[in-house]
């Protein structure tokens, strides 16, 4: 069934403000429940964990709903769940730790499609052991990662292949299972950013073959906070950097300091949020998380057609190369005008549209795009309306019609 959109963006109260959000892709508007779940705990008496007291057990429930509600979204294990505060920050964090064990010989493979979040940490913690970065390139005639680009750099002397599930700038979406599969062949780890994946389509990453997999709530009507999920043992099997007093439990060891308790309760309501977009889906949560997302995707994906097919109709405009089965998001240009101006512009009509290169520095480094603005990025997500498509893509027809 498809999803009541009335009723999806009645959820949201920005949206009563009357913008126009095409800005997803940076971070989407929070969900009434999420906003009450984190001022609910703000407005409770919730203590540091402590199981002495009822406001310590209250933040020790807390941190185990916000894990179980993360392994129901992605498909892992509550146990193997990590926060931190954003997905650059643990990616650091596991780039630290697991460079601590390589050393010269052994080699790292990122690709140019990647956010630099999973670009840079690896190539800085490659550099610090000494070990040999590998880069896949980008097909940029068709926007796609071709599979072989990947894997035909992946040998017995591999460690790690980090890799995207959707590019946050064009959508493209690797084949990370055949990906992760031939880096298991010689024994390396995948560490795939879900970021922009997860907000658009169900996950399963049992079935992409992630070793690591991060993601961030705030991309998904949540609020600023990220996890890494990996299995339980494979978290218990690495030692990071702490303080001495810290827990050395896993995964407790790797989140340092206290954790934001109103956040964690926030995750855990945009979770139980993201299970209801579908009134008709049933079971347990992680089924009905199932069922809402992929009747999400379907009303995403057919709306970001009207979108591609309203920009393709404009003379001037220029979508960037990306195949039909990418996230709902697209990268274009107005001829003559520089990004950042389109963007200012819209943004005086009320609409959210970000220019730049969205820190996908590698691809429009490839693109020659980078050092002129790099592009506009319109991101359909679950909240956006048939009037939001009429209203850039009208917009755009004026702009393209006038130089700024």
């Amino acid at each position: 069934m498809p999803i009541d959109i009335d009723a999806v963006r009645s959820a949201y109260p920005a949206l009563t403000e009357g913008y126009c959000h095409f800005d997803g892709a940076a971070g989407t508007l929070v969900a009434e429940p999420v906003a009450a779940a984190v001022a609910g705990v703000l407005r409770a008496a919730v203590a540091n964990r402590s199981t002495a007291f009822a406001p310590g057990r209250r933040a020790v429930e807390i941190v185990d709903e916000a894990r179980a509600a993360v392994a129901d979204l992605v498909g892992g294990a509550a146990g193997g769940v990590v926060f931190g505060s954003s997905a650059t920050s643990l990616t650091y964090l596991v780039s630290r730790t697991l460079g601590r064990s390589w050393g010269p010989g052994d080699e790292v493979v990122v690709t140019r499609l990647d956010h630099d979040a999973n670009v840079r940490p690896w190539i800085q913690a490659a550099e610090r052991a000494g070990a040999t970065v590998r880069v896949a390139d980008v097909d940029l005639a068709t926007g796609t990662l071709p599979t072989a680009n990947v894997t035909g750099l992946i040998n017995e002397r591999t460690r790690l292949v980090a890799v995207t599930a959707a590019s946050n700038a064009i959508g493209s979406r690797p084949d990370v299972p055949a990906i992760a599969a031939a880096a298991r062949a010689v024994g390396a780890l995948c560490y795939v950013d879900g970021v922009h994946a997860t907000p658009h389509q169900p996950t399963d990453i049992g079935t992409l073959g992630a070793d690591f997999y991060v993601t961030s709530a705030y991309k998904w009507s949540g609020p600023h906070i990220a996890a890494c999920v990996a299995a339980p043992e494979l978290w218990a099997s690495l030692r990071p950097e702490k303080l001495n007093p810290s827990s050395d439990a896993s995964p407790d060891r790797f989140e340092h300091g206290t954790p934001s308790f109103e956040l964690l309760a926030g995750v855990t309501a945009a979770v139980e949020h993201l299970a209801s977009l579908d009134p008709a889906a049933t079971g347990t949560r992680r089924e009905r998380l199932l069922g809402s997302l992929a009747a999400a995707q379907a009303y995403e994906m057919a709306l970001f057609e009207k979108l591609v097919a309203g920009l393709a109709a404009i003379d001037g405009v220029t979508m960037l190369p990306a195949p039909a089965d990418r996230a709902p998001t697209v990268a274009f240009r107005i001829d003559g005008q520089h990004p950042t101006a389109t963007s200012e512009a819209l943004g005086e009509q009320g609409i959210c549209a970000f220019a730049g290169d969205y820190y996908a520095f590698e691809y429009f480094t490839a693109m020659g795009l980078r050092d002129s603005g790099g592009a506009v990025r319109a991101s359909v997500y679950h909240y956006t309306g048939e009037g939001d498509v009429d209203r850039l893509v009208t917009a755009l027809q004026g702009l393209a019609r006038r130089p700024l």
